[in-house]
């Protein structure tokens, strides 16, 4: 302990005397996200600080003595990259939850990292603005998290991901000097764009202090639509004929029938329980709403829905909507989970689900998967007793099989929850050598000492 006590000292010196946390009472609470199987260490300290000041002396501190850094938001990672490691400092940004500026003229809003997602949706509503990017987690999750993984959400189908609203952001480095990346204006393309370099970089590259986002003129009234299929299939084939017609749902979301289930056992949310999937679809075109899932319901009923309906109010929508929010809590109620996050062309879905359906029987699993069907980025979640080890084992090879089936079909390991210690060994298969190299050089750039997360996204190389 005489070794760590200079770290904690000089930690103290420069922060307020609530920032430090170092019994491991209440350390416990920070060692890892929401992906609690993933492996986690014992942090030194947990460090709150309340201003980029206080991030930059953290730094400073950690790069004299090399100890290594964790960022985190609120942890409702699903990868493990928050996840703390042994004699490291745990990094909590949860309190520097301000936001800086609403400019209705420039669209942006200037935030710090512990701002909720929603919060700031909100807030932005209240000027007749918009911030697309909302996680299922947006209740919880913050907005540097969700620059952390690059997050996505119900509405990126229509409007994009997190990295498509970001216009510059305010770093500290692992040294302790504040880059500032991007601009303020909607346009600009001077140098490398190291901003979306650094948003879904998980923290090994730079801690984010502030972040400067685009915003959308809020949309119109929207309606949202719930389709029922006897199969998964068909409800897939209708997202894929729904968006080659052009229609440009806000919202496409899939729920196949474990998951539906699941949720209603979870709360009553009045869905159909018979049902091999749902698809639940949205258009927020005010006015034209209307015949837009009227459109929608059509190419459902030609592929032989159940049953088509569309809400009737905002609260019907809204009821639907926190139907699929809730996704993750009803799952869990089910058994452990592996969550998986791959993404593939739209025209290979129905692929991706009847190899899904090969491999829980093959691995003797329960696999359900819900996701962002509008843009390819399923959510295959394996559902096993953790208490069990020949059932964790089965759950494991289920899991990488999927991953293995995703790349096979022209997709991606993640499309939004990112690699963390999760996925961390899949990372260089997609890649390749050479890019796996680059990235490697890119890490060494930024963070010479590696102290940035370590462990994380890349594996030892």
């Amino acid at each position: 302990m005489t070794v760590l006590a200079p770290v904690l000292d000089e930690l103290a010196a420069g922060l307020p005397a609530d920032a430090v946390l170092t019994d491991p009472a209440s350390t416990e609470a920070y060692r890892h996200d929401e992906a609690n199987f993933c492996p986690s260490g014992t942090p030194l300290a947990v460090v709150r600080p309340t201003a980029t000041e206080q991030v930059q002396h953290v730094l400073r501190v950690a790069s004299a003595h090399r100890v290594p850094v964790v960022p985190q938001g609120s942890r409702t990672g699903l990868s493990g990259a928050a996840n703390a490691v042994d004699g490291g400092i745990v990094l909590s940004l949860s309190r520097m939850d301000q936001i800086v500026e609403i400019n209705p003229v420039d669209q942006v809003a200037v935030v710090e990292p512990g701002v909720l997602n929603a919060v700031l949706s909100r807030a932005v509503l209240e000027q007749g603005l918009y911030y697309p990017p909302d996680p299922s987690s947006w209740e919880l999750s913050t907005i540097g998290g969700n620059l952390a993984t690059n997050a996505g959400g119900l509405c990126c189908v229509k409007y994009g991901v997190t990295t498509d609203f970001v216009r510059a952001l305010e770093v500290v480095m692992a040294s302790g000097e504040i880059l500032r990346t991007g601009r303020r204006t909607a346009k600009g393309v001077a140098g490398y764009d190291l901003t979306r370099l650094i948003v879904g970089s998980e923290g090994t590259l730079g801690v984010i202090t502030q972040a400067t986002l685009g915003l959308k003129p809020a949309p119109e009234a929207a309606l949202t639509m719930a389709a029922a299929f006897t199969t998964a299939a068909d409800a897939l084939t209708a997202v894929t004929k729904i968006m080659a017609a052009g229609l440009q749902p806000s919202m496409c979301e899939f729920l196949d029938g474990v998951t539906v289930r699941a949720i209603q056992d979870y709360r009553d949310m009045g869905l159909p329980t018979g049902v091999g999937a749902l698809l639940l679809t949205q258009s927020d075109r005010g006015p034209r709403a209307a015949a837009d899932v009227e459109a929608m319901g059509v190419i459902c009923g030609e592929l032989g829905a159940l049953d088509v309906a569309v809400a009737s109010d905002a609260t019907e929508s809204a009821m639907l909507m926190e139907a699929r929010r809730i996704v993750h809590f009803a799952v869990e109620k089910l058994g452990s989970t592996l969550i998986d996050d791959v993404a593939v062309p739209r025209s290979r879905l129905v692929d991706l689900l009847d190899g899904i359906t090969v491999i829980a029987q093959e691995h003797g699993v329960t696999v359900c998967c819900p996701g962002h069907v509008g843009d390819g980025n399923m959510h295959p979640t394996v559902i096993f007793d953790r208490g069990d080890p020949a059932a964790v084992e089965r759950a494991q090879k289920a899991f990488d099989a999927i991953m293995r089936l995703g790349l096979a079909l022209g997709g991606t390991i993640t499309g939004e929850h990112g690699v963390g210690v999760l996925k961390r060994d899949w990372l260089a298969t997609e890649l390749g050598e050479l890019s796996t190299r680059l990235h490697r050089d890119i890490k060494k750039a930024f963070d010479p000492l590696g102290i940035l997360n370590p462990g994380k996204v890349l594996a030892a190389g």
